[in-house]
C-alpha cells in the first residue's frame, strides 16, 4: 500500500529538479498503488561507512517505510572507473576484487538503516559488463563534450591544463545510464552529484523514457563545524563504532550545528526541533540537555535505546562524574614486542590499538593526551618497565587496560 508523505519526503533536502514532476509522480503512485522505482548509487571505493554516509540512507528508508521500490545499486563497475566529482586529478582507479571486497562491507553496515527483505540490491555491472563497443558509441553519441565541460571540476582542470581521462568522461554517462537500465522515477545523491544525476535525466529523455526526479541531499558537516564530514579529516562517527564513541562526539558538537543534525540525521518532527531552538535561545532548556536527546537518537539508529541509555551513563560516568566506565577492554602485550623487559610507549600505544601510527602515537603523547593509571606520559622516549597491569587513558574517552 502506498501512502506518501511529501514532508517528511521534502525534508532536509537540498534541491528536488523538477518539483512539480515530483507531485505529480508521488499523486500517481498513491492514486494507482503503484511503487516508484527509487534508486541511489554507491561506488564502494572505502569500506567503512560514517554518519555522513547516513544522510542518503535516511531518505531511501523514508520512501521504502511509504511503500516504493528501493534500488540500492552499488557501483561495482563505475567503481573500477572512479568518480571524478569535486576532484582536481585523475583518481587511482581500483581493482575488482577491491571493489567487491568494499561492496560487501557496504551491505553490512547499510542494512543497519534499510530494510534488507524490503531493499533491491544490485550491480552496475549486470548491464554495463555485457555492452559492445557499438554499445558504447551509441551512448557516447547521446551527449557532447561541451555539456561535460560544463561541470565545475572538469572545466577547472581543462583551464588549467590538468589531464582528463576519456575515462572519467565516461563516469557520469555511465552513472546515467544506470538510470536507463533501471527505469528510475527517482534518483537520490549528495550535491556533488547534481551534475550525474542531470545527465540521467537527459539519458532517459534520449533513450525514450520519461525522465527521472533527481533529489539533492546536503553534505553533513562534520564534528569541526567546518568541514564536510570525511575519515581523512577526522571529523567523522563511524555507524560501526561503540555507542560510547558515537555519544561521546555527537556530545562534542557545536550548540549550532545539532540543529542541522536534528533535521537530516533524524526522524524527530520538526516542530519539535524549532521548539527546543527556541527553549535553548529562552534559556527555558540547557543545551546540553537538547545534544543529550541528539545522542541517544543517533546512537539507537545503529544499536538500539537500551544500548543509548547506557552510552549516557556511560558519558556522565565518564565526563560529569570524572569516572572511568565500568567495562573496560583488556590488552595483553605480546612477550615478542618487548626487550629486556622494557617496551616503547609509542610501539605500545601502536600495538595496543590506540594510535594508527608511531607519527599518531607521537602527536599524542605531546599533545599531552595520554596517562597511564592516571599519571601523564610526558616524552614519546618514555618506556614501559614490565610486569604492567594499569589503566591507559587516550584522550578524553578511550579506556584500555594493559597486562604484560
Amino acid at each position: 500500500m502506498i501512502k506518501n508523505d511529501f514532508t517528511l519526503l521534502k525534508r532536509g533536502t537540498e534541491e528536488i529538479i523538477p518539483l512539480e514532476d515530483f507531485m505529480r509522480k508521488l499523486d500517481i503512485s498513491e492514486k494507482n498503488n503503484s511503487p516508484l522505482t527509487i534508486k541511489a548509487g554507491f561506488d564502494p571505493t572505502a569500506p567503512d561507512i560514517h554518519l555522513g554516509h547516513t544522510v542518503l540512507l535516511r531518505k531511501m528508508k523514508h520512501f521504502q517505510d511509504m511503500g516504493h521500490r528501493v534500488v540500492f545499486l552499488i557501483g561495482d563497475f563505475t567503481g573500477m572507473i572512479g568518480d571524478p566529482s569535486g576532484k582536481s586529478e585523475t583518481r587511482n582507479r581500483l581493482t575488482r576484487e577491491q571493489v567487491m571486497e568494499n561492496a560487501e562491507t557496504y551491505k553490512r553496515q547499510f542494512f543497519k538503516i534499510l530494510d534488507r527483505e524490503k531493499t533491491v540490491v544490485d550491480f552496475n555491472s549486470r548491464w554495463c559488463a555485457g555492452m559492445t563497443f557499438t554499445d558504447v558509441l551509441e551512448l557516447t553519441a547521446k551527449y557532447n563534450v561541451a555539456r561535460m565541460l560544463e561541470r565545475d571540476d572538469f572545466s577547472e582542470r581543462y583551464r588549467t591544463g590538468k589531464s582528463i581521462s576519456m575515462l572519467e568522461f565516461m563516469y557520469p554517462l555511465v552513472q546515467g545510464y544506470d538510470s536507463v537500465a533501471l527505469k528510475a522515477d527517482v534518483e537520490l545523491g549528495g550535491t556533488d552529484q547534481k551534475f550525474n544525476l542531470l545527465v540521467g535525466r537527459d539519458l532517459q529523455k534520449e533513450y525514450g523514457q520519461e525522465p527521472q526526479v533527481i533529489i539533492t541531499m546536503p553534505l553533513l558537516v562534520g564534528l569541526d563545524g567546518v568541514n564536510k564530514m570525511s575519515k581523512s579529516l577526522n571529523n567523522y562517527v563511524g555507524i560501526d563504532e561503540p555507542p560510547r564513541e558515537i555519544f561521546g562526539k555527537i556530545m562534542s558538537i557545536s550548540d549550532e550545528l545539532m540543529y542541522h543534525y536534528f533535521e537530516i540525521v533524524t526522524d524527530i518532527p520538526m516542530d519539535e526541533v524549532r521548539s527546543m531552538k527556541e527553549s535553548v535561545a529562552s534559556g527555558a532548556l540547557h543545551p546540553k540537555e537538547a545534544k543529550v536527546r541528539l545522542a541517544k537518537e543517533i546512537c539507537a539508529q545503529f544499536y538500539d535505546r537500551d544500548t543509548a541509555d547506557r552510552a549516557e551513563a556511560e558519558f556522565t560516568k565518564i565526563f560529569v562524574n570524572r569516572d572511568r566506565p565500568d567495562i573496560i577492554d583488556e590488552f595483553h602485550v605480546p612477550v615478542g614486542e618487548t626487550k629486556d623487559g622494557r617496551i616503547w610507549g609509542v610501539k605500545l600505544l601502536v600495538i595496543a590499538g590506540l594510535a594508527k601510527t608511531n607519527g599518531e602515537a607521537r602527536r599524542l603523547i605531546s599533545g599531552g593526551g595520554v596517562t597511564f593509571n592516571s599519571s601523564k606520559i610526558e616524552s614519546e622516549d618514555f618506556e614501559f618497565i614490565l610486569p604492567l597491569d594499569g589503566i591507559m587513558k587516550v584522550g578524553k574517552r578511550r579506556f584500555l587496560k594493559i597486562i604484560g
